[in-house]
């Protein structure tokens, strides 16, 4: 395997990485009203990732300096052609961030309530942005014959990148589901086990529907393997969750995850940015790639580096283990 190919699989793990984590952030952000009915219970919700929030969009960062590095072209192409959803994501991640910082800066409910409006709201439209560039990632833009957008930049919004952007946002508030079930304790835990089990299903049908979209569009032979194994274990992790078992059923998501993003980039392959307007327009691997030096420093660099975020992130989440619920959140102070 060579060089631009290992890269392009590293991008598409750490594309993984960014969903599965960032995935049940989001989940928990847009599950803030709907399980937290008293604000030591939206407290609870916020305090289950306010440990780890900022260190999960270290992925999205990340990937995008892989891409930067290791494929100029199509960082250059993807970003020039879908600004608008980027600038969209861009904006909400930093207004999510500061509903954080700020939310219990003053101790009145006027207050927290605009800036859980800010989480929320920020929770639902970062997701479906992620989920319109991926898919048009995988689907393709209107490329001409030197790699420019033809069209406004609305022409992301087709069909197929739409429904890449509800599936993103689907799975995103099941995982958060799941995720607060295995974290906390008391009413949150027992709402949100109820809220996976009674909506686990209609949640999973728009991320089926896009894996099929992109199979029978793009897909390869071998790509049935993933689309089945996500499908079987995105179906095993619900059965888990109806017996309780919330950390198998948790794990069992993040392969379901696994198989989506394997099937995406497995009907991506050899391109990275196809054209909708002409196939033999469109930006490939080979095309794409750094040089040969290039890569052979970033991979060395990758290999030092990446082992060292990944020892770190794991013991900030065996650190914050543990369940909680309200009896763990101390009273108010006061600015």
């Amino acid at each position: 395997m060579d060089l631009p190919t290992v890269w392009f699989c590293i991008i598409a793990l750490l594309w993984l990485g960014y969903l599965f984590l960032e995935g049940f952030d989001f989940g928990v952000g847009m599950l803030l009203p709907v399980l937290g009915r008293k604000e030591t219970e939206r407290r609870v919700l916020i305090n289950t990732i306010g440990p780890v929030w900022d260190g999960n969009e270290v992925w999205l960062i990340v990937a995008g300096g892989a891409m930067f590095a290791s494929f100029p072209g199509w960082y250059a192409g993807l970003l020039s052609t879908a600004y608008l959803p980027f600038t969209v994501l861009l904006l909400v991640l930093i207004g999510r961030g500061v509903a954080f910082e700020y939310r219990g800066k003053v101790d009145t409910d006027r207050w927290r309530r605009a800036w859980d409006t800010v989480i929320v709201i920020a929770s639902w439209v970062a997701p479906m942005m992620v989920g319109l560039v991926l898919s048009a990632t995988v689907f393709g833009l209107p490329l001409d014959a030197n790699g420019d957008r033809v069209g406004g930049p609305l022409v992301i919004l087709t069909l197929p990148n739409v429904l890449g952007a509800v599936a993103v946002a689907a799975f995103s508030l099941l995982h958060g589901a799941a995720f607060l079930a295995l974290k906390t304790e008391g009413g949150v835990r027992e709402r949100a086990h109820r809220f996976a089990l009674l909506l686990g299903v209609p949640l999973l049908l728009p991320v089926v529907g896009l894996l099929l979209v992109a199979q029978l569009r793009e897909g390869a032979p071998w790509t049935w393997i993933p689309l089945v194994i996500a499908l079987l274990t995105g179906l095993a992790a619900l059965a888990r969750q109806a017996v309780g078992r919330d950390g198998q059923a948790f794990v069992l998501q993040g392969v379901a995850l696994a198989g989506a993003v394997v099937t995406l980039f497995g009907a991506l392959w050899p391109n990275v940015l196809p054209s909708t307007l002409d196939p033999a327009w469109s930006l490939s691997i080979a095309e794409t790639a750094s040089s040969p030096y290039t890569l052979t420093v970033v991979t060395w660099v990758a290999a030092f580096g990446t082992p060292a975020v990944l020892v770190y992130q794991g013991w900030t989440y065996w650190v914050f283990r543990k369940r909680i619920g309200t009896k763990h959140i101390p009273p108010v102070h006061a600015a």
